[in-house]
C-alpha cells in the first residue's frame, strides 16, 4: 500500500498554509511530520484524511483519490487517532468496537467481536476491557484509541501527536507499539511529532515543514545540523550513542 500526496495546497483566513506539497509513503513505513508550531502539521494530517479539503491537489491510496470517496470508504482505508480524545462513559471494549462501525451491517457479528478481542490482546489491554475510559490514564486511553483505529482494518494509520502529554515510559511504549504494528502488518503510517529525538528513533522517514513547504524529506540518518538549524532557528549538535541519533541544543 502506497500513500501519495500530490500538490496539496490549503489556505484559510485569507492566507495559504500549505504550498503544493508532494510526497509518498510506502507500505511498512512510518513517516513522521516535524516542524515548528503552527507550520501546518495537523492541517496536513487532517487533509490526508479528507477532514479538510485542499484548494488543489489529491491524496491517493493505491491510485484511488480519497477526496472522491464516501466517508465510510475512507474509514475502511484510514484509521485516524486525534491528538485529543474525549473520554466518555463507556468501556474500553465498547470504545474499540466503535471502530468496526464502517464494516457493520445489521448487527455486531462474532467476527467483529473477535477483531476487538484481538486488538485488546495486541495492545495488552485485556485487563482493561471492562474499565470505563474516563477512568484511564493518558497512556491507557491512547492505547484504546489506537486499538479502535486498528479494528477498522485500515491500510493507513494517521496519528496526530500520539505521545502528547504522556510520560517518558508511556511515550516509548506507544511508539514501540506503533512501529511494531506498522512493520509486522505492513501498514502505512503518518504521524506528527514535536520531539525530534523520538521521531528519529521510531520513524523510517522524516518530513520537515517550514513556512508551509517541505524543507526536507528523507531517511532519518540524512537529517543534518544545518537542516535543524534552518528549520527551528537554533544551534544543535547531532550525536550518535549506542546506535541512536540524538539532537542536542547547544
Amino acid at each position: 500500500m502506497t500513500l501519495d500526496v500530490r500538490d496539496i495546497r490549503i489556505g484559510y483566513d485569507g492566507r495559504m498554509v500549505l504550498h503544493g506539497l508532494n510526497f509518498h509513503v510506502h507500505q511498512g513505513q512510518v513517516l513522521t511530520i516535524i516542524g515548528p508550531n503552527g507550520v501546518g502539521k495537523t492541517t496536513l494530517l487532517r487533509c490526508i484524511n479528507a477532514m479538510l479539503k485542499p484548494k488543489t491537489g489529491a491524496v491517493l491510496i493505491e491510485n484511488a483519490d480519497v477526496f472522491r470517496m464516501r466517508a465510510s470508504e475512507i474509514a475502511k482505508r484510514m484509521g485516524y487517532v486525534a491528538q485529543r480524545n474525549d473520554a466518555g462513559r463507556m468501556t474500553a471494549f465498547d470504545a474499540i468496537l466503535l471502530g468496526r462501525k464502517p464494516h457493520l451491517r445489521w448487527s455486531v457479528s462474532v467476527d467483529d467481536l473477535r477483531k476487538v478481542d484481538a486488538a485488546l490482546n495486541q495492545l495488552d489491554l485485556q485487563h482493561l476491557a471492562l474499565r470505563h475510559i474516563n477512568e484511564m490514564s493518558g497512556g491507557e486511553l491512547q492505547k484504546v484509541c489506537i486499538a479502535r483505529a486498528l479494528v477498522q482494518e485500515p491500510s493507513v494509520l494517521l496519528l496526530d501527536e500520539p505521545t502528547s502529554s504522556l510520560d517518558l515510559k508511556n511515550q516509548l511504549e506507544i511508539l514501540r507499539t506503533i512501529q511494531h504494528i506498522v512493520h509486522e502488518h505492513q501498514l502505512t503510517a503518518v504521524m506528527t511529532m514535536h520531539d525530534l529525538n523520538m521521531a528519529i528513533r521510531f520513524s523510517d522517514v522524516l518530513l520537515c515543514l517550514k513556512e508551509g513547504n517541505i524543507f526536507f524529506c528523507g531517511n532519518c540518518d540524512e537529517l543534518t545540523v544545518d537542516i535543524v538549524q534552518q528549520v527551528y532557528g537554533i544551534d544543535v549538535d547531532i550525536l550518535r550513542h549506542q546506535g541512536n541519533t540524538l539532537i542536542i541544543p547547544r
